[in-house]
């Protein structure tokens, strides 16, 4: 693939099961920030920093318990290898730091961001110890597939990246900026099955537009997340 110019931002998505992310990476918003150079998004399978005739990268848990636990030496050595100076290790873990717009903004800011992928029950604690810069989770619940979750934040951060979203004025009213939730959006036709759009979306004035719309979203927030509202908003 011919690039127009280095990427404002590579990620690096380290996982069992790296066909995940490649659809992932190459549809929509994605796909075209790809092919104007703005991101790079790689796909790099585990197995390939693996030792022995059967590549294994998972091990029983010391202690007992279920489930498997990927081993150090191939992560050490992937992570090792692939990090430069302007690296930024993720590791995605349900028991890391909810990833939410603020972080996704942060992480925008790097150069190059490597994301680990937890399968089974996790990855060594030594790697978190000694390699992780940070760990974030995308929610409360656990998935089978971490690459899921490194797809997640990879699409969360690339959309704060300058020019790959079309409209950058549409990063400011979306759900969760200023800690609010979106309001309601209407197109064409004005009437459907009897249920029309709000008289003063078709008003022309944008000041009663404007507060109609802060006003549903203060609403919508109390109603649906009031853990969200503060003294600010």
């Amino acid at each position: 693939m011919i690039r127009m110019m280095e990427p404002t931002l590579r990620f690096d998505v380290l996982s069992l099961f790296p066909k995940t992310v490649d659809g992932f990476a190459e549809e929509s918003i994605l796909g075209r920030a790809v092919e104007k150079g703005l991101i790079e998004v790689n796909s790099l399978d585990l197995r390939r920093w693996a030792k022995g005739k059967h590549r294994e990268t998972d091990d029983r848990p010391f202690g007992g318990g279920a489930g498997m636990v990927l081993k150090p030496e191939p992560l050490f050595d992937a992570i090792e290898e692939i990090s430069n100076e302007s690296t930024k290790v993720i590791y995605m873990a349900p028991d890391g730091e909810n990833l939410n717009t603020q972080i996704a903004k942060e992480l925008a800011q790097e150069k190059h961001l490597l994301l680990v992928s937890g399968h089974y029950e996790g990855i060594d604690q030594r790697v978190r110890d000694q390699l992780v810069d940070r760990e974030v989770s995308i929610g409360d619940y656990v998935l089978t597939n971490g690459s899921l979750a490194a797809s997640v934040l990879v699409d969360s951060v690339a959309r704060h990246v300058p020019g790959v979203l079309g409209d950058e004025a549409s990063l400011q009213d979306e759900s969760f900026e200023d800690d609010l939730l979106s309001y309601p959006q209407y197109t064409r036709p004005h009437e459907y099955r009897g249920m029309k759009v709000p008289e003063v979306l078709l008003s022309g004035n944008h000041s009663q537009i404007k507060q109609w719309r802060d006003d549903q979203r203060v609403s919508k927030t109390k109603s649906l997340r009031p853990d969200l509202l503060n003294e600010t908003n």
